[in-house]
């Protein structure tokens, strides 16, 4: 997957999904203890939710196909004196990592995937997941007014980690995605999905 049409996204400016700070779900989270060993954000951008990973003492990962988001980030790690390592990934080909993890972040990323690439996305974070890990997806819903841009239904993303795919779905939770487009953020889905 080139990552040239998504680093275009930073040339100049600022992207409508980087909002300077963690996504508050992920705050949320990362406040109740979700996150445990070491963890891959996947598609991480310029990396908030990764450094707020590493300001909990955890190792983490962050990964992503722009290679101008992996900058900024790398210089707030180093700007901030944090621990928290950043490289270039094509989400689709995850196993080239040679890497596992106990915690999968995948925070605005599942959304972008149509529903012929989502089995290959989903196999591919399947190979860096130890088993009994879990993947956290925060995503566009299809439910309220204000939906963002590809927005997924409940039963879509339950039927992408369906139990034949290595996975089992524990919750889907209403939530929010922050955004510079919406006020008051965009409806979302929150997945706790753990690894079979």
């Amino acid at each position: 997957m080139t990552g040239l049409p998504w680093d275009a996204s930073y040339r100049d400016g600022t992207p409508p999904w980087d909002i300077g700070r963690p996504q508050p779900a992920i705050a949320r989270l990362a406040s109740e203890g979700g996150f445990a060993g070491s963890v891959l954000d996947v598609g991480c951008g310029t990396g908030e939710n990764a450094l707020l990973v590493a300001a909990l003492g955890l190792p983490v990962l962050g990964v992503d196909v722009a290679e101008r988001a992996l900058q900024r980030a790398r210089a707030k790690a180093r700007d901030r004196g944090m621990e928290a390592e950043f490289a270039a990934a094509d989400a689709f080909h995850l196993e080239r990592l040679g890497r596992r993890f106990r915690t999968v972040l995948d925070c605005g990323l599942f959304h972008t995937f149509n529903r012929d690439e989502r089995p290959k996305y989903v196999a591919s974070v399947a190979s860096v997941t130890e088993r009994n890990g879990t993947l956290y997806v925060l995503c566009f819903s299809d439910e309220g007014p204000g939906t963002g841009p590809h927005p997924v239904s409940r039963e879509e993303l339950k039927e992408a980690f369906r139990p034949g795919s290595g996975w089992d779905v524990a919750a889907v939770e209403a939530d929010r995605i922050q955004t510079r487009f919406h006020e008051n953020g965009a409806p979302a889905w929150f997945a706790t999905i753990k690894r079979m």
